[in-house]
């Protein structure tokens, strides 16, 4: 058992997650102090995230070998995450509206503390608008965009760039063969601290349980058990629908990606695992080019657990406070999520900031009303994450088969086990994939 759990990334974080609780509820004076444990390891991941999206947009547009390829990727990927975040937006709305969550609550404005959340809707305030939005995505240089870790302006140099790999062609091998070759090490060295995982975890899970307790578990539990009851419906229901008709099944998807969702559940942050994600996607037999486009743009324009979130905090929020809502809210409300929800990824603090952003636009609901949902934030991004990164796999297999760039065969063997993954391997798995 001690061998088979000293190979097995899922077992250690499971077992980390475990301790962590224990810590936390035995000692949480001590716990209280493993937070870093938690950040650092996140700060870890987080300082490779841009070179990793870099090197393998690049790699993929450059070796795509048509541009009109890249391009109805592209096209097809902007369809399909408008489709499915609106289906995610309108499920929250529903859910939200027919369960009544909130209501009975009878919260007074003034019984809000208004400073709380000032600061938030300040932050908010810029994110309307779709030229702010898309002026944001220019960076002011290149070096900025890396520096500041803003994954949406390294995407557009990065297909910038890659786009002009693939016009030069021969004449710019030596540098594509650099980035490749690049890649590999930045890919090992994110292996080499994947190792850390558990020890992230653990921190993280001991310094939320010493803080809130079990029992923070239980405040706000209707929002928070309804959030989770909807997200599951929308992964069964939906995702598994888009699943099934890929050709492929969404419970062994989701065994398969098990360690790194475990990851997410106890870090509540997908940008842990994305280069693992992107790695196992293509070992799935998904082709590099419709990877390395669909996960880095999916993590900032495919957010299913956070739209699901948006429209069910605010229906909460105006239940809460006594606030009726028109059918006319309901669509300003669906409206506004569409634009606020795009690029939060990225955002310190984004779920509260998008909050705020979106109450902002609706003058029916009080902004100062999202201080009611502060306290289990935390657990309700872990929802989010998972939510989304699910939502994002989900996503680059139906464009693979949509683009006829998915190795069914290979696919249906990995699922089933016939072909395991290693994080380390140093062989693509098919032909027509290259490994980054």
């Amino acid at each position: 058992m001690l061998k088979w759990c000293s190979r097995s990334i899922f077992l250690q974080v499971v077992l980390g997650l475990a301790l962590g609780i224990a810590c936390g509820l035995s000692f949480p004076e001590v716990s209280l102090q493993l937070k870093p444990l938690g950040d650092g390891f996140i700060k870890l991941i987080k300082m490779l995230i841009g070179l990793i999206v870099f090197c393998v947009v690049v790699s993929g547009i450059s070796g795509a070998g048509d541009l009109k390829k890249v391009g109805r990727i592209g096209l097809k990927s902007v369809i399909y995450f408008e489709i499915l975040t609106t289906i995610a937006l309108v499920i929250g709305l529903v859910f939200a509206f027919t369960s009544g969550i909130g209501s009975g609550a009878n919260i007074h404005l003034d019984q809000l503390s208004a400073a709380e959340a000032g600061n938030l809707a300040e932050r908010g305030q810029h994110i309307h608008g779709t030229a702010a939005f898309l002026m944001d995505l220019i960076p002011t240089s290149v070096v900025g965009a890396f520096a500041d870790n803003n994954i949406l302006q390294v995407l557009l140099f990065s297909v910038l760039f890659g786009s002009a790999l693939n016009l030069v062609g021969e004449a710019a091998s030596g540098i594509s063969r650099l980035i490749n070759e690049l890649s590999h090490v930045i890919f090992r060295i994110m292996g080499m601290i994947v190792r850390l995982a558990p020890l992230g975890v653990f921190g993280a899970i001991a310094f939320t349980t010493s803080k809130y307790g079990l029992e923070s578990l239980q405040h706000l539990g209707g929002l928070v058990a309804l959030f989770y009851l909807t997200c599951m419906g929308f992964v069964l229901l939906i995702l598994g629908t888009v699943m099934r008709v890929s050709g492929l099944r969404i419970l062994p998807f989701i065994k398969y990606l098990r360690e790194e969702l475990t990851i997410v559940l106890g870090t509540a942050s997908s940008d842990a695992v994305l280069p693992q994600i992107m790695r196992k996607l293509e070992h799935l037999g998904i082709g590099n080019s419709t990877v390395g486009l669909v996960i880095p743009t999916g993590y900032s324009f495919n957010l299913d657990g956070f739209s699901i979130y948006l429209t069910l905090a605010i229906v909460f929020i105006a239940n809460a406070t006594g606030t009726p809502l028109a059918m006319t809210d309901l669509l300003t409300i669906l409206l506004v999520s569409l634009i606020t929800s795009k690029g939060a990824h990225g955002i310190p603090g984004s779920a509260l900031v998008i909050l705020a952003a979106t109450l902002t636009a609706i003058p029916a609901i009080p902004v100062v009303g999202l201080v009611l949902v502060l306290a289990v934030d935390w657990f309700m991004g872990i929802g989010r994450a998972l939510t989304n990164l699910i939502g994002n796999c989900v996503a680059t297999v139906a464009i693979g088969r949509w683009e006829g760039d998915i190795d069914m065969e290979r696919a249906n063997n990995v699922l089933a086990g016939k072909q395991g993954f290693s994080f380390a391997q140093r062989k693509a798995p098919t032909a027509h994939q290259q490994e980054f």
